[in-house]
């Protein structure tokens, strides 16, 4: 693994320490579903997308989409069902407050749970990056 520059660190905890502020704010605050998408944050380093879906519906973006490499951080608990181009089928239970990498991928991603789940996806703005598709028009 390559050890990452000063900055690109420094985004990453940006990002995660702007995710927790959010999560654990003394006064909660009620936010209207998503379904699918929108972009919260952009510069020219960095592209920070919210996504907030109800169970049963799409939970990363609208039917088969696309992301770049990218961190995650849960804002809520929930179960996810990925289906692969080929074919193949993955489930995968999150913790609100986990946060990993996830390599560029195309799926589709469904919610599972009956509740309303949350993720943000911190997309680093690289030579290689092209934006998540399937947001919320």
């Amino acid at each position: 693994m390559k050890p990452k520059s000063a900055s690109h660190m420094l985004l990453v905890i940006a990002a995660v320490g702007f995710a927790f502020a959010r999560l654990f704010a003394a006064t909660p605050v009620k936010t209207p579903a998503i379904e699918t998408g929108k972009v919260v944050f952009e510069n020219e380093k960095v592209r920070v997308v919210e996504y907030r879906t109800n169970g049963g519906k799409d939970a990363c973006g609208a039917g088969v989409h696309s992301h770049p490499d990218h961190l995650y951080i849960m804002l809520t608990d929930a179960k996810f069902r990925t289906v692969l181009p080929n074919g193949k089928e993955e489930l995968a239970d999150a913790k609100a407050g986990e946060v990993g990498w996830e390599a560029a991928a195309t799926h589709r991603c469904e919610n599972l749970m009956g509740n309303q789940a949350g993720l943000f996806v911190v997309e680093i703005k690289d030579k290689n990056w092209k934006p998540s598709t399937g947001l919320s028009p």
